[in-house]
């Protein structure tokens, strides 16, 4: 059965562009589509990303969509991937305007999208002084007054880490009051401040927190605070075509479960990137894509070359 495309790669964030690099210089047919939604497009830059650290997401992924361009066999398309269908031979793909395509196996870099408290403020300083990952964001908030907006267990953790970028830490639980004695004795010798009122509001100026506002009026002054937030999938298209997903984890709802090699429980899908993630960073994602297509493209090996055995 002929086949318009080796590879559709649905996503064309740090893993999707990663992944057709490697198959376009491979010299295999593949269609990117990219729906443009990347969840850390809001950021200020991407911090820790090896010759790139700093630079706006939004510059790294055109600079990625330009190197494409140089690869007569690779084809970036604007749109969203919907449904799929198919088996390990071959998939159907539909996109939102109609259109379908044959392929030989789907590549699922859809990523996932952050979903922080509902905060009055929250939104307009989020990805610059309102942030999830320390690794990230850390060393622009170093040696300010900072704020971790959790509470249990994981609150304990957040604030330690963040305590590598200040000695000025204080968790707000907005009133829970879920630690144990040996968190308490922990975040007491880190020298970590715990606030239990309920915060209302961010207060911000030009796109930087100056305060936080608590339910009775009072104010905290912080530049920088760190939110817990969970990851939920972006797309469907993963349970549209019978990927499974794993357990809930700290950092995500429903990741999508892939082993070694990057493949799903569904025969031909791969999957890479923050979907898949334990730890949502761009440089996991760039390596995550070069893996998922090398693991594609010794899955299309073994198809086109079947291995022999003696007396068949």
């Amino acid at each position: 059965m002929n086949f318009e495309w080796d590879c559709v790669v649905v996503g064309g964030g740090a893993a999707g562009l990663s992944a057709a690099l490697v198959l376009g210089r491979a010299r295999r047919r593949v269609l990117l589509v990219d729906s443009g939604a990347q969840s850390n497009l809001a950021a200020h830059g991407i911090g820790g990303l090896l010759g790139h650290d700093g630079r706006p997401p939004s510059e790294l992924y055109a600079m990625g969509r330009e190197e494409l361009a140089a690869y007569p066999s690779v084809e970036v398309r604007t749109g969203e991937v919907v449904d799929g269908t198919g088996e390990a031979t071959g998939f159907t793909v539909r996109l939102a305007d109609g259109t379908t395509e044959r392929t030989r196996r789907v590549l699922l870099a859809t990523g996932m999208e952050y979903r922080p408290p509902e905060l009055p403020g929250l939104a307009e300083l989020w990805g610059g002084s309102v942030f999830h990952c320390p690794f990230c964001h850390g060393w622009e908030v170093r040696d300010q007054p900072l704020g971790v907006l959790a509470d249990g267990e994981r609150a304990v953790h957040m604030a330690l880490l963040l305590r590598c970028w200040s000695d000025d830490v204080i968790v707000l639980t907005c009133g829970a009051d879920d630690f144990d004695d040996a968190q308490l004795g922990r975040l007491a010798a880190a020298g970590v401040g715990i606030e239990p009122k309920v915060v209302r509001e961010l207060a911000g100026d030009g796109g930087r927190l100056e305060a936080v506002v608590f339910d009775d009026g009072s104010r905290l002054p912080r530049t920088g605070l760190l939110v817990a937030t969970t990851l939920h999938q972006r797309s469907p298209l993963a349970s549209r075509l019978g990927v499974a997903a794993g357990d809930p984890t700290p950092v995500a709802q429903d990741p999508v479960t892939v082993d070694a090699m990057y493949q799903t429980n569904v025969p031909g899908v791969f999957a890479a990137g923050d979907l898949s993630a334990m730890m949502p960073q761009v440089a996991a994602a760039v390596a995550a894509g070069s893996g998922a297509a090398a693991a594609v493209m010794q899955s299309l090996l073994t198809e086109d070359h079947p291995l022999i055995h003696e007396g068949n």
